[in-house]
C-alpha cells in the first residue's frame, strides 16, 4: 500500500485548499475528464476526506491482482451492463463531488418532471363515431350498410334501363321497370338531334250528369299547367306530379296514328289508361258538385312553340295548336271520379 507523506497544511479539515495530491491514475483521469468546479469535497463523518477511500482501494487495485468486482479492471461488464473501469470511475467521481457525464451514467438520464397542476391526466375528448356509444356505433354502421346497398342497387338499376339490351335486361326486365317507373324514368329527349322545343299542356273536359237529371259541360282543366303550378318553387316535387301525365300523353300518341286511330294492340290499354287518368284528375278538382256523376269525358293536347332566344333571328309562331280526341264514355264503376 502506497503511503503519503501530508503536511498539516495539506489535510482538507486544515485547510480550504483542494487535495493537491491524488493517486497517477485519478490524476490522469481528471486531465482527461477534468470536473466541472474546483471546489474541494467536504470532509467526511470520521474526518477524512472522501477522496482518501478511493485513492487507498486504487493503490490496493494497482499493486494487488486484478479485481473482480463492479469497480476492477477485468474487462468483464458490471452487472447493470457497464464497463467495470466505467463503473470505478463513476464511483470516484461522485465521491469527489464531481458531476457525473451521462455517457457514463450506466442507468441514463432521469426523465424531465412533467407538468401536472391539476393531477390529472388530461384526455383528448372523442369526436365522430368515436364519441356515440357501442350501441349507436352498431346503428350507425349498420344505416351505413343499408344506405349504401341501396345506392348501389339504384345505380346498377339504372345502368341496366339505359344499356343496350343484354341478358340481364331480357331476363328481369319487367324487375328493372318496375324499379324505374315512374319515379325515375330516362329518356334521350334531352340529347337528341331534335330536342323538344315546344311546350304541350293536356286538357280535359266532361259532361256531367247533375242531381236534377239535367247535363252540363266544364270547361277545359289545363291539367298541365296545374302540374306545373304544383312543381314551381317545390324543392322535393313529385315525380308523378312530372311524368304521369305526360307519359300517359306519350303512351298515346305512340299507339295511335294522326286520325286518332289505334295502330297497334296497345292502342286500347292506351286509351284506357288515359281516360282513368284524366277522369281521376277531374275529381281531385271538384268538377263535380253534390249528386253529380260524370258521363263523358273529351282530351285535347295544346302545343305552343318554345320562343327562340333574344340573340336568335329564327321566327316561329306562337300560336297554339290543338289536338282534340274524341269524347269517351265513362264507365259506371268511374263516374263518381273516386278509386277512379
Amino acid at each position: 500500500m502506497d503511503t503519503y507523506d501530508e503536511k498539516p497544511e495539506d489535510r482538507p479539515g486544515d485547510s480550504d485548499a483542494p487535495v493537491s495530491r491524488l493517486p497517477a491514475r485519478v490524476a490522469r483521469d481528471e486531465r482527461e475528464n477534468p470536473p466541472a468546479d474546483d471546489v474541494a469535497p467536504a470532509p467526511g463523518p470520521d474526518g477524512a476526506a472522501p477522496g482518501e477511500a478511493g485513492r487507498t482501494a486504487d493503490a490496493a487495485g494497482e499493486s494487488g491482482p486484478a479485481s473482480t468486482g463492479a469497480g476492477g479492471d477485468t474487462g468483464a461488464p458490471g452487472p447493470d451492463g457497464a464497463r467495470p473501469d466505467e463503473t470505478g470511475e463513476v464511483a470516484r467521481l461522485m465521491e469527489r463531488g464531481g458531476p457525473v457525464p451521462e455517457a457514463m451514467d450506466p442507468h441514463g438520464p432521469p426523465p424531465a418532471p412533467v407538468a401536472d397542476p391539476g393531477g390529472v391526466i388530461p384526455v383528448a375528448p372523442r369526436r365522430g363515431m368515436a364519441a356515440l356509444s357501442l350501441r349507436y356505433q352498431i346503428a350507425a354502421a349498420l344505416a351505413l350498410a343499408v344506405v349504401a346497398v341501396a345506392a348501389c342497387v339504384h345505380v346498377g338499376m339504372v345502368f341496366l334501363h339505359v344499356a343496350p339490351s343484354n341478358t340481364l335486361t331480357k331476363k328481369h326486365g319487367r324487375a328493372i321497370d318496375d324499379w324505374i317507373y315512374p319515379e325515375f324514368e330516362q329518356n334521350w329527349k334531352l340529347f337528341a338531334p331534335n330536342p323538344l322545343q315546344q311546350n304541350i299542356d293536356v286538357q280535359v273536359r266532361a259532361e256531367v250528369l247533375t242531381a236534377d237529371g239535367g247535363v252540363r259541360t266544364t270547361g277545359w282543366y289545363d291539367l298541365s299547367a296545374l302540374d306545373g303550378a304544383a312543381i314551381h318553387g317545390n324543392p322535393l316535387p313529385s315525380h308523378s306530379q312530372q311524368n304521369e301525365l305526360r307519359r300517359a300523353w306519350d303512351f298515346y300518341l305512340g299507339a295511335h296514328d294522326t286520325a286518332n286511330r289505334p295502330s297497334g294492340l296497345r292502342g286500347a290499354l292506351s286509351e284506357d289508361y288515359l281516360r282513368r287518368l284524366v277522369v281521376m284528375r277531374l275529381g281531385r278538382e271538384h268538377a263535380l258538385g253534390r249528386g253529380d256523376s260524370f258521363a263523358r269525358v273529351q282530351v285535347r293536347s295544346s302545343t305552343t312553340n318554345v320562343p327562340p332566344p333574344r340573340w336568335s333571328d329564327e321566327k316561329v309562331s306562337r300560336t297554339p295548336v290543338y289536338r282534340e280526341l274524341p269524347w269517351w264514355s265513362v264507365p259506371e264503376s268511374e263516374r263518381s271520379g273516386v278509386n277512379a
